[in-house]
């Protein structure tokens, strides 16, 4: 099942266009001056310079940045970092050619995905889609895109598939934690032969020294005395001088929409919740043998 063991590293994302925007922003904010003021000076819109420091802007010429450089009055050493990241801005990612079946939050996610060193998931609810099968994707979106085309449901399945390739790759794939709830494995998607399938995969996948997943029994009750809703922790690399490049974010998908927390506080309480269903979680052994025995009686039960 595991069949992508390419040496290509493709390191693309969407980090130098939000460090890029960062820093322009931290440097607007350090002269006081507000993003409609700065963008009036500029002679743009202020949605184009709400973008740009987002992150979402594709392209910027050098012309822009110098201008900005020169209005926010920034050192040297800062400027020689923004023109820089500038110069990385343009490369166009592999996942815009998908543009026309994402929404453009989950663009934005795809992005920061493929930049990140590591990747922690909680989900109470169905399989995440980087450790689904084909068939597992198609099942559930041929219920959620009834009305679309058998051609957009199979680009959103690819898509899925091509993530996949950061945590299958040989060189430096992302590091991947999973939480799954019981709820998960026993909730039939497809029909049984897709879940065997499925679960099989997942104990593929949790053979690699770079995957772990472990599962929260139904007897564990809640860990942390409350629900917890689906959310996902994307970790960055640090730079030469030890920082990460860009801060840790968490991204949380749901019907009503898809959001970003950044704040420390969001972020911290994430991460201490993460540990918490860890920990109350099995073993990965113990899970690993959970698994097994689930896809078996999926398996028999055909």
């Amino acid at each position: 099942m595991i069949d992508d063991d390419s040496d290509d590293e493709d390191t693309t994302s969407t980090l130098p266009r939000r460090q890029l925007g960062r820093l322009l922003r931290q440097a607007r904010e350090g002269t006081g001056m507000s993003l409609e003021h700065a963008a009036r000076l500029m002679e743009w819109g202020k949605s184009t310079l709400g973008r740009l420091e987002r992150g979402e802007k594709d392209s910027v010429r050098d012309r822009e940045i110098d201008d900005l450089v020169d209005l926010y009055g920034v050192d040297e050493e800062k400027a020689a970092a923004i023109r820089q990241l500038a110069g990385q801005a343009p490369t166009r990612p592999w996942w815009r050619s998908y543009n026309d079946v994402m929404t453009a939050k989950f663009n934005i996610y795809v992005g920061l995905e493929a930049g990140a060193e590591a990747v922690a998931i909680f989900q109470p609810i169905i399989v995440p889609g980087l450790v689904q099968t084909a068939s597992y994707a198609r099942a559930l979106d041929r219920k959620f895109f009834s009305e679309d085309s058998d051609e957009n449901i199979e680009r959103r399945v690819d898509l899925r598939l091509k993530r996949q390739h950061l945590i299958k790759r040989r060189r430096k794939p992302v590091e991947l934690t999973v939480v799954l709830h019981e709820s998960v494995l026993r909730t039939i998607v497809g029909n049984r032969r897709v879940m065997a399938e499925q679960l099989r995969y997942l104990l593929d996948l949790s053979s690699r020294d770079n995957i772990r997943i472990r599962i929260l029994r139904f007897s564990a009750g809640f860990p942390t005395g409350t629900v917890v809703s689906q959310f996902i922790l994307l970790v960055f690399p640090k730079d030469a001088k030890g920082k990460p490049v860009e801060p840790t974010i968490v991204f949380v998908e749901s019907f009503a929409g898809d959001a970003y927390l950044e704040q420390n506080d969001d972020v911290r309480r994430c991460r201490e919740t993460f540990r918490t269903l860890w920990d109350a979680a099995m073993d990965d052994r113990a899970s690993r043998t959970f698994i097994r025995e689930l896809a078996r009686e999926y398996e028999n039960e055909r």
